[in-house]
């Protein structure tokens, strides 16, 4: 039986409990403030999110919102999925925290310095997606289809792009595009649930 979301987060929190405090302990001094986001510790500065702490199955997570913009001389840094600018630093224990607190400490400076400087990873725009054909003839058979997709938000017209484009076959490609309209034309993107 699969757990749902919150049933799952609550358990890796548990899982992680020792590690999100040691890191907890570590973040304080740095003038950001510790709020409940996604139901996760994260950090900000001056209002923008620097970091939130993960607990993940196999391993426990600082992730950094802007974390492409950070030098990473040790390389320690992963990015996850397609995420364009967040960037995690993955830990399994108490001690690889603590051995590891001077570097974490000044990836977070860097991180604050980055936040301070008000940078940001270049977002793609939507058009830098390709469209596939079969979305492509839908748009030109169904005018309100079209309509629905132009508003919504290029976050969500991303999720859809990636998702149709994702399918290898034309068959799935059109199955895809039927199944995501209800959702389309309620305003959501294709992780949204309604």
């Amino acid at each position: 039986m699969r757990k749902d979301g919150t049933a799952m987060e609550m358990a890796y929190r548990r899982r992680w409990e020792a590690e999100i405090a040691e890191m907890q302990r570590l973040l304080t001094g740095f003038g950001m403030t510790e709020e409940c986001k996604w139901g996760k510790p994260t950090y900000a500065f001056d209002g923008k999110n620097v970091v939130i702490l993960q607990g993940f199955k196999e391993y426990f997570g600082l992730m950094f919102f802007q974390g492409a913009l950070l030098k990473d001389q040790k390389k320690l840094l992963v990015q996850l999925g397609r995420t364009r600018a967040g960037r995690l630093m993955k830990f399994t224990s108490v001690e690889q925290i603590v051995e590891s607190a001077a570097t974490i400490r000044a990836y977070v400076r860097e991180a604050i310095a980055v936040e301070k400087a008000g940078l940001r990873v270049e977002k793609k725009k939507t058009e830098d997606f390709p469209v596939p054909e079969e979305l492509t003839a839908k748009f030109k058979k169904d005018a309100k289809f079209r309509k629905a997709f132009e508003a919504l938000t290029a976050g969500r017209q991303r999720s859809w792009l990636y998702h149709i484009a994702g399918a290898k076959q034309a068959a799935t490609r059109v199955a895809r595009i039927e199944k995501a309209g209800p959702a389309i034309f309620a305003g959501r993107g294709f992780l949204e649930r309604g």
